[in-house]
């Protein structure tokens, strides 16, 4: 809560609390998605306080596109592209959240144009890099710079979010219970709460094996399939800290996150080609065009081993 301890307590208490509690226990939004709306709200109130605008003495309800236009153009500044569409898809919620509740009479950044986002190919890694990456943890175990426990499980998180195809917080989220050690299936719950039941390949069920027979503090259903050492659940930011030494390792960029590995699962499937409704499924993607982006990348690749091999290319 940091970001809005310069915002009175009356205003977080009358205008964000309800709305933060909307978001975690109706729309089931997660804890990442809730931040970046705190941000969204916390940012706009400070531009209407400012002293050079002036604006929050008149209230949420006296805005106008025109002012939101003012407010997108100078946030440019500020936020890159991306941050900015985030940013305003929280304020419409937050506008259409008090609309409802008859607080709000409009919502003043409908129609306000939004600079156009690039179209930016998903990062991937290639198979061979894959490889590279997942064999860290034996690395470090044989030559004695890692328990067995630790590297097992860290093993273990990179085969389900490569094998699996698992955002970081379905994998964080995930409990030896909603797995089918038979089928070599789990039960996820994605964005929405949506459920969906993701194939994890042999190798990662094999690990998840090892991990829940041989290193784990609870392997009871409703135990964490990714823990730390005294059995508490592992978090996103220590997966995401755990990546980073095997991209070390690997001699890999360190700023790929446990989400590219996903994009690598996807990618690697469209290679070799799977469905891409199948892959849709897979992934948990509500609209087939978020899957199409990886077509993208997977042409490209097609074209590059067409420009090697064809005699004519």
């Amino acid at each position: 809560m940091a970001d809005l301890l310069e915002i009175p307590p009356v205003v977080v208490a009358e205008w964000w609390t309800p709305f933060a509690q909307f978001l975690a226990s109706e729309r089931r939004y997660s804890a990442y998605t809730v931040r970046n709306y705190r941000q969204a709200f916390a940012d706009l109130y400070r531009w209407l306080a400012s002293p050079g605008v002036g604006l929050w003495e008149r209230g949420f309800d006296a805005l106008e596109a025109r002012q939101m236009r003012d407010f997108v153009i100078e946030a440019q500044r500020r936020f890159d592209r991306r941050t900015l569409h985030n940013h305003a898809s929280g304020l419409r919620s937050f506008f259409k959240f008090w609309m409802q509740r008859g607080r709000l009479q409009r919502n003043p950044l409908l129609n306000v144009p939004l600079p156009k986002l690039e179209k930016r190919l998903p990062q991937f890694l290639t198979e061979e890099q894959m490889q590279q990456l997942l064999v860290g943890p034996q690395r470090l175990l044989a030559n004695g710079g890692l328990a067995a426990a630790v590297a097992w499980r860290d093993r273990l998180a990179m085969e389900l979010l490569y094998g699996g195809g698992l955002r970081v917080s379905e994998l964080v989220a995930l409990n030896f219970g909603s797995v089918d050690f038979t089928t070599g299936v789990a039960r996820v719950l994605g964005k929405g709460q949506k459920e969906r039941l993701c194939p994890l390949g042999r190798v990662a069920l094999a690990v998840l094996k090892k991990v829940r027979d041989e290193l784990t503090v609870n392997p009871a259903a409703d135990g964490p399939v990714l823990s730390n050492g005294n059995g508490t659940r592992m978090s996103v930011g220590a997966v995401q800290l755990m990546l980073k030494r095997y991209l070390a390792l690997a001699g890999l960029p360190l700023d790929l996150t446990p989400h590219k590995l996903r994009h690598s699962y996807a990618t690697h499937l469209l290679n070799a080609g799977a469905d891409l409704r199948l892959v849709q499924e897979l992934l948990g993607h509500a609209q087939l065009a978020t899957t199409q982006l990886y077509t993208h990348v997977s042409m490209t690749r097609l074209q590059e081993i067409y420009a090697k091999a064809h005699p004519r290319a």
